[in-house]
């Protein structure tokens, strides 16, 4: 599975599957730990609290802790909040932007039913 859209799909698919499993009131990682039996269970390369350095001007000024990365092609933020607010998606977009990976999921477990969004830098 190497297209994007597919992955991201797939990723949704294994969230939702552990949002109706655990439902609301865990803390994020129990969810984190969990979405990744999910993702691996679906044949998926994932990497768990991936340190990512952030560049500027081609120079290296800091590293960033990724909550998950999928097949190093989208970063996965996860929040169990009561809902997903402007500075999380402000947060993803600078990793995006700062790690050169280009699509990203905010998911929060934190509601119902699980928040969704998908960003792309």
């Amino acid at each position: 599975m190497h297209n994007t859209d597919q992955i991201t799909r797939e990723i949704i698919r294994c969230a939702i599957k552990v949002s109706n499993t655990l439902g609301i009131g865990f803390l994020e990682k129990v969810y984190e730990n969990a979405l990744v039996i999910e993702l691996k269970c679906a044949g998926l390369a994932v990497e768990q609290q991936k340190s990512l350095s952030v560049l500027y001007e081609g120079e290296v000024v800091g590293e960033y802790m990724a909550d998950v990365v999928v097949e190093e092609l989208v970063i996965l933020e996860l929040k169990a909040a009561k809902a997903i607010d402007k500075i999380h998606q402000a947060q993803l977009i600078n990793y995006l932007r700062a790690t050169g990976i280009h699509t990203g999921l905010i998911l929060n477990f934190g509601t119902p039913r699980l928040g969704i969004k998908r960003m792309v830098f």
